[in-house]
């Protein structure tokens, strides 16, 4: 079934556009996977190469590039996802808690690639920090109401807004749904629903 995106944000094709100096990008778990993990896996190829020569442009353009903590908790789930998967190919189906504990030679590899993927995030981006306290969980539930995003969105969004960052890399197209961000994207179903919603710039 298609996707009905509400799109709220501005939302900016990376395949066209350039990356400028003044730019202030959060960059989104999805492209970490797919710029630090050789790895890495797609069902859209073009997701393999876009997002990752796009972040490349926006470093040779000296942008200013920011990741979260909370992205080490998405990152760390997707690698062991896809070494569990091609363990399976020589070995047939486990269970993603037989995986975890019973191979421990395995168990050291992921954490290698983990500690790999995620020593690039923090050499490529600073940091932004949140605290995830009550006015904090009050701000992400109220958000909850009308921005379609998981739960990891919610309290990234809140970060995003305490340190005054509305630009974001990401083929989520979820984040389309909040208002007053620009969303950085080669997702074709958002781009095309913000292109019929009047929300695709061109800059």
């Amino acid at each position: 079934m298609a996707i009905n995106y509400t799109i709220r944000a501005t939302v900016v094709d990376i395949t066209t556009d350039t990356p400028k100096t003044e730019d202030m990008f959060f960059v989104d778990t999805n492209v970490w996977y797919w710029m630090t993990y050789p790895k890495a896996t797609s069902n859209v190829p073009s997701q393999l190469a876009e997002y990752p020569g796009y972040l490349n442009k926006a470093l040779g353009a000296n942008s200013t590039i920011h990741h979260s903590g909370l992205s080490l908790a998405e990152l760390a789930h997707l690698i062991e996802k896809t070494e569990r998967e091609i363990y399976e190919r020589t070995v047939g189906a486990i269970k993603t808690k037989e995986y975890r504990h019973n191979f421990p030679t395995e168990r050291s590899r992921v954490a290698s690639e983990i500690e790999a993927a995620w020593g690039q995030v923090t050499n490529l981006a600073g940091p932004i920090s949140i605290t995830i306290d009550t006015p904090t969980t009050t701000a992400a539930l109220n958000r909850c109401q009308d921005e379609k995003v998981d739960g990891y969105d919610l309290f990234i969004l809140e970060s995003m807004k305490n340190h005054g960052l509305v630009q974001v890399i990401t083929d989520d197209g979820d984040f389309a749904t909040v208002p007053g961000i620009q969303v950085f994207t080669a997702n074709r179903n958002v781009i095309s629903a913000a292109r019929s919603h009047g929300k695709l710039l061109r800059r």
